[in-house]
């Protein structure tokens, strides 16, 4: 479809006498009904001080047909129709040549983005709220690399700050005569509880001693004292082991796992820098960086105690990235309650004179609640994602023994399913949607759900072997045997596709990858009911061309779920 779009820019270009680039600003993708491509005059109209009907009139009398599209006035619109079997041959020859990487583009070649995403806290397991960032992050990955960036995806851990300081008073507070060799991640979830509840009744009693001692355990970390750095390296030990059963049921797999830590040594040169450049002010004792921005403020650098924090360490972070990947472009994938710290800590390095920061994007979401709560690790309220995905594996399994008891690989099959229905119920909602989450209704295999549009695709599968004879070559299909509306309506939807994911890397937003699944699956189980409403209509056609023809359609479709669900980070089962 994107060659089509530009014929109808260059076009109507020329009809409006406009720039293209204004066109191609304007032009929307149009109706189902009205056509392919819409052309909206009303600013135009308002330019030309003419009213809105009259402006698309008078371009679409002046747009010359040609290279398959033809363009007609409705009301204020400039309404573009593609040619239709023009249209069904290129999109099957597209997806064919293409495969695995149908949907994909070059727009990014020569070009890196750095997805920091994750990024749990050590010394905890992943809970899951964690779900959101690791998604939304491994989604953003896979849509950057089908358009030809290079991608980096780092999982930035929380193995430093104050808060670890806490946990290492909770091993002298209450670790005594537990063999630290044999510690597990619970009864480190366990310590960082206790610790915390601790200090949150101390606070209410008026006191501080907990939470000072806790700070202190945090500086000796810093000042390298041996048993704090012990302890650090077996805790964090311990919660890497953890999450790795986690990131396999997901699938997720990272370029970097770095740690806070990581940058420990790059702190000093950071306040070295930021000092020499005029930035650092002292605040009450803190070193602290003002903005000229009206209502923003300033921007925490360094405690009065010395102790780093979360901007420090962004900082040398970016600084470090910039160094080791030449990024042109930098994600954070985070909750949107951490908007202004991004928006400091990048304003920091522009104003140290690092230009690049200007390509440092906040990916915020919002939360995800169960039961309409929001779990917090540190008082003990935890779901842990691992259960969720093994709780929603065993409820597919048993939806799956009912349906199909007989089916092969049925463990499997419920695996990706199960994992596949967290995911998609996740990704299927703008990502600065608050969600509610559902096990019982997420699982289902009706409705707009991960099992709906996982099984659109083994549908298709299904279809496909039950023809019992190989796809004939594209060029030995007569497309032009593909005349029903339902037909033409699939493969409209298919040609779009590229489009869709550009504009999800665009908006750096997974979601319309989902919404677009939803659309083609629904297209495609319309599609398949019609043909089994009238027998000239299914694709196993008595005719052999219209047969051909029709299981390459479906090929076609099945090609297209595949890939989108791979932009999801989801599998494709053959069989459910």
């Amino acid at each position: 479809m994107q060659q089509f779009r530009h014929h109808a820019v260059q076009r109507l270009a020329r009809a409006s006498g406009l720039d293209a680039s204004r066109v191609d600003d304007l032009l929307q993708e149009a109706q189902a009904d009205r056509g392919d491509f819409a052309l909206p005059c009303f600013t135009l109209a308002k330019e030309l001080r003419r009213a809105p009907p009259a402006t698309a009139a008078g371009i679409a009398e002046a747009f010359e047909p040609g290279d398959g599209i033809e363009a007609r006035a409705e009301g204020p619109y400039v309404n573009v129709t593609v040619d239709r079997e023009l249209l069904a041959r290129t999109t099957m020859e597209a997806v064919a040549a293409q495969g695995d990487d149908w949907g994909g583009s070059a727009a990014g070649d020569g070009k890196t983005v750095v997805v920091d995403y994750s990024s749990p806290n050590i010394a905890k397991p992943l809970a899951f709220h964690h779900l959101r960032s690791t998604m939304i992050g491994h989604s953003l990955v896979q849509i950057y690399r089908t358009g030809g960036w290079e991608t980096v995806g780092i999982n930035h851990l929380g193995d430093w700050g104050t808060g670890f300081g806490r946990l290492l008073l909770a091993w002298e507070l209450y670790g005594q005569g537990v063999d630290l060799d044999a510690l597990t991640a619970d009864e480190l979830v366990d310590l960082y509880v206790r610790i915390n509840g601790d200090i949150a009744e101390e606070q209410k009693a008026g006191g501080s001693d907990l939470d000072e001692r806790g700070r202190d355990w945090f500086r000796r970390l810093e000042q390298g004292d041996p048993t704090a750095r012990t302890l650090w390296a077996r805790f964090r030990q311990i919660s890497e082991k953890e999450f790795e059963a986690a990131y396999e049921l997901l699938g997720v797999r990272f370029d970097c796992m770095w740690g806070e830590s990581r940058y420990e040594a790059r702190m000093p040169k950071v306040m070295q820098e930021l000092r020499e450049k005029g930035l650092l002010e002292e605040s009450e004792g803190a070193q602290v960086v003002h903005f000229d921005t009206e209502g923003m403020p300033p921007c925490l650098i360094c405690k009065g105690d010395g102790a780093t924090l979360y901007a420090t360490r962004d900082i040398a972070a970016a600084i470090e990235r910039q160094e080791e990947f030449g990024f042109d472009r930098a994600l954070y994938v985070t909750d949107k309650g951490q908007a202004l710290h991004f928006k400091q800590f990048a304003q920091v390095l522009e104003m140290a004179g690092h230009e690049w920061a200007r390509e440092i994007r906040h990916v915020p979401f919002g939360v995800i609640r169960m039961g309409g709560k929001r779990a917090k690790t540190r008082l003990g309220k935890v779901v842990l994602l691992v259960d969720v995905l093994d709780a929603a594996i065993e409820k597919v399994r048993a939806l799956i023994r009912e349906k199909n008891p007989d089916l092969v690989d049925a463990d499997d099959v419920a695996r990706d399913v199960g994992v596949g229905a967290v995911i998609f119920n996740d990704l299927k909602n703008r990502r600065e949607t608050d969600i509610d989450f559902d096990l019982d209704q997420i699982v289902r295999f009706d409705g707009n759900t991960g099992p709906y549009v996982m099984y659109s695709h083994a549908r298709a599968c299904s279809i496909l072997r039950r023809a019992g004879e190989p796809l004939r070559r594209m060029a030995d299909v007569d497309t032009s045997l593909l005349k029903d509306p339902a037909e033409h309506a699939l493969l409209r939807l298919v040609a779009l596709f590229p489009g869709r994911v550009d504009k999800a890397r665009e908006k750096d937003e997974p979601s319309e990858v989902a919404k677009y699944l939803l659309d083609l699956c629904e297209a495609f189980h319309h599609y398949h009911t019609k043909g089994g409403r009238d027998v000239d209509l299914r694709v196993l056609h008595e005719d052999a061309e219209v047969r051909a023809a029709r299981l390459r359609l479906t090929d076609t479709v099945r090609q297209t779920m595949k890939c989108a669900l791979g932009l999801l980070g989801m599998r494709a089962p053959t069989g459910m």
